[in-house]
């Protein structure tokens, strides 16, 4: 079975987003951080190259494959911030609705600019994020 490759390292996370080439996305990648760190109540952790990770939780699918994932988690990529909703975006419809500007995919959220957005309503989703992803893997450790 295929081991994940996407793990937390020991880069620093301060590092990693003063590397950020756009000022603007630099800041907003602070604002998250800041907020993620907020709701969490844990610090940051680099997984892999670029993803910045709150948390962890263990995860086994019907298949057998079974790994470590943060339990919320961004990146600040060439187009957009890319905040990973675990349990799926589908499930946050009614939040969405009222968000402001974005895009999605199955468990992303793009945000060009966090301008864009409304900043409860972005609060709101990635608390219920952490809440939702505990309540689907409660036996994960509490870190």
């Amino acid at each position: 079975m295929a081991e994940n490759k996407t793990k937390p390292t020991g880069v620093s996370v301060d590092t990693f987003l003063q590397s950020v080439p756009d000022e603007k996305k630099r800041q907003d990648s602070y604002a998250v951080l800041e907020l993620m760190r907020s709701i969490t109540g844990m610090e940051p952790v680099m997984w892999g190259s670029a993803i910045v990770g709150f948390g962890r939780y263990h995860y086994r699918y019907p298949t057998g494959h079974e790994g470590d994932s943060p339990l919320l988690s961004f990146s600040p990529r060439k187009d957009s911030l890319t905040l990973y909703l675990m349990p799926g975006v589908e499930r946050y419809a009614p939040l969405l609705e009222k968000l402001g500007k974005y895009k999605t995919g199955k468990g992303c959220l793009y945000i060009r600019r966090l301008e864009d957005v409304d900043q409860a309503v972005l609060r709101e989703l990635l608390a219920r994020t952490v809440e939702d992803t505990r309540q689907m893997y409660p036996d994960s450790p509490a870190e």
